[in-house]
């Protein structure tokens, strides 16, 4: 159903229509499609540079490029008429994913190229299926969190296959570490303050999350099934590296 929003500007008022998100809806296969279709230009210049000076320019300007988008888009979420509490404060995991993108692109350190690897290729992509938006285009969230998600999951495509950093052991058990004391902390702000982010304390309605059975059981599901996911995504390279010598080390 569409939803008129009047907005004041300048002393005129201006009648905005917002159309509420559907899955799978036009904009939603839209979005898919650009995502797709960016991925070989973003695994080609990754390609194209590594092992080159430019690799280090390219992926600076990479790591720029994110926060252009995502801390604007922020700042206006917060502005008054569009924060909410449930919603607006930066505790989901992928607001931690694009910044452990940046730092990864800017400094090719360890743990954050494993933490944008494993968060942004199996979590973030999850997002991109079942996006939690309420609103379509023109609504600003649509474009944040568009712009967020798809930034982020290019650059875990661009540092691993086009850069050529490969995840360890090491890096899937740090990465464990690192999330648990996410979840944790995120869990206990949502029991003091009736928030839920990271859909820690319920289902969000909308999710993969809805066919894991009730709480708390999905959240333990959901915990095995990552871990388990992310072993899966780690044992390829851990394995090509007993055969050959991995063209690319991240820094500690």
């Amino acid at each position: 159903m569409p939803a008129a929003a009047l907005r004041e500007h300048g002393g005129d008022m201006t009648l905005l229509t917002a159309t509420r998100f559907e899955n799978f809806g036009a904009s939603h296969l839209a979005m898919l499609a650009i995502f797709v279709l960016g991925i070989w230009p973003v695994v080609a210049l990754g390609r194209r540079v590594r092992d080159r000076p430019a690799a280090i320019t390219v992926s600076r300007a990479y790591a720029l490029l994110i926060p252009c988008f995502t801390i604007p888009l922020q700042v206006i979420d917060f502005l008054p008429g569009n924060y909410d509490l449930q919603t607006t404060l930066p505790l989901q995991l992928c607001d931690f994913a694009w910044i452990a993108a940046v730092v990864a692109l800017w400094t090719h350190r360890r743990t954050p190229v494993a933490l944008t690897y494993y968060w942004g290729l199996a979590l973030t992509t999850q997002a991109l299926i079942t996006p939690a938006l309420v609103n379509d285009l023109p609504d600003p969230k649509f474009i944040a969190y568009w712009a967020m998600h798809l930034l982020i999951v290019w650059a875990a495509i661009f540092l691993t296959w086009g850069l050529g950093f490969h995840p360890t052991w090491r890096d899937y058990r740090r990465t464990v570490a690192i999330t648990s004391t996410w979840a944790a902390a995120v869990f206990c702000f949502n029991v003091a303050v009736g928030t839920n982010y990271g859909f820690l304390n319920r289902k969000p309605g909308t999710s993969i999350l809805d066919l894991l059975g009730p709480w708390p059981l999905y959240v333990v599901v959901e915990i095995a099934l990552v871990c388990g996911v992310w072993a899966l995504m780690t044992w390829p390279w851990e394995r090509s590296r007993v055969t050959e010598v991995e063209p690319v080390v991240a820094r500690e």
